[in-house]
């Protein structure tokens, strides 16, 4: 530890909710963030643990939280911990001091360059005595969520997750996003961090639960007990019933590393002729990712890309951001088939639409959505399943019907209590969603009688050919939109609203409007729909209090 002076600091007044990036003197680049931690002021980490972003132009309200301008992580000021995804790694906190007309922060040289503070932990999994024996069904970013927040929460009890992935829990919108095939690279935690906190990880495939006997059984016939079961299956995505889907090569799902492997081994040298069935987020991204060197189209059924979600002004002109890319796109369309090609006829060599148009194809790449992992669920008498073979849960992830069993992530149906939620229940398919609800489980099985925190807002973020960021949830149905700005010029803002309510936004090149939103949003006072009509520019309201 040592002392350093922070450049053209002379006091440690700030106003609540008041941040400041500052130069650390004697170390290159080092930058902290000086702020007013709901009266507290010291200094903290400047970039978020996530990405790297610059959390002076994220949001900070005026009781100490602090939340990245990019993907919504949150950080409590005063302590540095991660309060919401995608963060893992805590920011690092240093003491200030006003001396002699200057200002001090005493730290660790590593720390001020890196901006992180790794959770201390250990997980006693030998403990046969322990109270409670955690095992996690599943090794994604909801099960990352639950194993980070019992760590920051104290559980140190047996603690077992059992995945079929055949890797560890990785970065998995990147898959999507920019093709990424190495596992290791995409690893959001490396094997020696597991094993720091005796977490014991199985890889195997759950073929049967005894929610009776509180015991899981994996395909090779091993059995494991537990006292909290955390269900973290994800979704599989679905094929297309349709001649020659299901017979034909080179017709690709992308959920897992090893899908993103076979795409991007079919590719190969580029140039080639890639179709894209879907027009929601996965078959835009992948689109988008891969339209610079190969001839890319889209097949979709909305009158414009991603418009039931975004509506049809956002949606068209992310169309158009994309068709400035070379994406061609088949709007109002329906598949007909797949045919082989005619130099191999394992593989695919054309996709017909219903009208008979014919589009030429090296490789199909299919975003047709999914469905809630959790066949080996579906003759179960004890759970039940919804009609879309998803689990109801209540605010704390808990199955209902079902002690001492949670369910997070695209399996999970839960009460939404957001702006226009109402309590409603929804099932949201999004990595982030996902691991703040295994947030919201650790801290349910460390402390079940606390009383429950306030809902996270869903936060969502898409490469479209520029980053798009969304928070909110209109589980209810949204009447109409506001939109500020051009989308067709990846600048603006967009106000889904019912009545005066914003139940959601979506941004694009607006930072940090999402964060903004989002706190509002949480905290209950984001403004109403005639107000941003006349022309209210979120960014511009003070720290929310």
């Amino acid at each position: 530890m040592a002392e350093y002076k922070l450049k053209d600091v002379t006091s440690l007044h700030l106003g609540p909710g008041v941040k400041r990036e500052v130069e650390v003197e004697g170390i290159e680049g080092g930058k902290v963030l000086l702020l007013n931690a709901g009266g507290k002021v010291q200094a903290v980490g400047a970039k978020c643990t996530h990405y790297g972003a610059p959390l002076v132009k994220g949001i900070l309200t005026t009781n100490g939280r602090l939340t990245c301008p990019w993907h919504g992580a949150c950080f409590n000021a005063k302590t540095g911990d991660v309060e919401d995804a995608p963060a893992l790694d805590s920011l690092p906190i240093f003491k200030a001091v006003e001396r002699d007309g200057a200002v001090y922060i005493t730290g660790d040289e590593s720390a001020i360059k890196s901006s992180k503070r790794k959770p201390n932990f250990r997980c006693n999994a030998s403990g046969g005595a322990q109270k409670e024996k955690v095992v996690i069904i599943g090794g994604g970013s909801g099960t990352i969520g639950v194993v980070e927040g019992l760590r920051e929460n104290g559980f140190d009890g047996p603690l077992t997750i059992i995945s079929k992935e055949g890797y560890l829990p990785i970065d998995r919108p990147k898959l999507s996003k920019a093709l990424m095939t190495d596992a290791d690279k995409l690893a959001l935690r490396d094997k020696a961090w597991f094993e720091s906190g005796a977490v014991e990880w199985v890889d195997g495939e759950v073929n049967a639960v005894d929610f009776a006997d509180k015991s899981v059984t994996t395909s090779n016939g091993d059995k494991f007990v537990y006292t909290k079961l955390v269900l973290a299956t994800g979704g599989t995505p679905r094929n297309l019933p349709l001649q020659g889907f299901k017979v034909l090569g080179n017709i690709f799902t992308l959920r897992s590393v090893h899908d993103t492997k076979k795409i991007v081994e079919a590719i190969g040298d580029k140039g080639k002729k890639i179709v894209v069935v879907g027009s929601s987020f996965i078959g835009m991204e992948v689109a988008a990712a891969t339209s610079a060197d190969n001839d890319v189209t889209v097949i979709g059924m909305e009158k414009v890309p991603l418009e039931r979600v975004l509506g049809e002004q956002v949606g068209g002109g992310i169309q158009k951001i994309l068709e400035g890319k070379g994406v061609k796109f088949h709007m109002n369309a329906g598949v007909d088939k797949a045919e082989p090609s005619g130099s191999d006829p394992s593989k695919v060599g054309a996709v017909y639409l219903k009208d008979g148009t014919k589009l030429e194809a090296d490789l199909v790449i299919l975003g047709v959505g999914v469905s809630p992992a959790t066949e080996f669920l579906r003759d179960n008498k004890i759970i039940r399943l919804e009609d879309d073979g998803s689990l109801k849960t209540d605010e704390n992830f808990s199955v209902t019907g079902v002690r001492d069993v949670y369910a997070i992530g695209d399996i999970a149906t839960f009460p939404y209590h957001g702006p226009g939620g109402e309590g409603r229940t929804t099932r949201i398919e999004h990595w982030n969603v996902a691991q703040n609800a295994g947030r919201t489980v650790a801290r349910h099985i460390t402390n079940p009688t606390a009383t429950p925190e306030k809902q996270f807002i869903p936060v969502f973020w898409s490469a479209l050919g520029s980053q798009l960021r969304y928070t909110g949830n209109t589980v209810g149905g949204w009447d109409d939109v506001v939109v500020q700005g051009n989308p067709a010029e990846a600048k603006f803002i967009a106000y889904y609203t019912k009545g005066e309510t914003v139940l959601a936004m979506a941004s694009m090149g607006w930072d940090p409007a999402m964060s903004q939103s989002m706190e509002l949003m949480r905290l209950g006072k984001m403004p109403g729909k005639s107000q941003f009509q006349d022309g209210l520019d979120v960014t511009t309201l003070g720290p929310p209090e």
